[in-house]
């Protein structure tokens, strides 16, 4: 029963590609607004969180320290500009 579902699923994708295909590009962009719009976006401190875990930025771990708090000059912070 399970290859009968996956079948028509298969019929109803491709069915629905070619009516999305022969729409104009404006009804396109209207459908992928749809679609797309309201998916919320993950929270930076969630994005923070996977950078941090995920493994990508171990190589920094044995890189030397290239800055020091003596060099250069202090960074105003966001609320001294307001």
């Amino acid at each position: 029963m399970e290859s009968t579902a996956s079948t028509t699923n298969t019929q109803l994708v491709d069915s629905l590609i070619q009516v999305i295909l022969s729409l104009s590009s404006n009804e396109q962009a209207l459908l992928l607004d749809k679609l797309l719009g309201e998916i919320p976006y993950p929270p930076t401190t969630e994005m923070m969180h996977l950078a941090d875990k995920g493994g990508s930025f171990e190589f920094w771990q044995d890189e030397p320290e290239l800055y020091t708090l003596d060099d250069g000059e202090p960074v105003l912070q966001l609320e001294a500009l307001v």
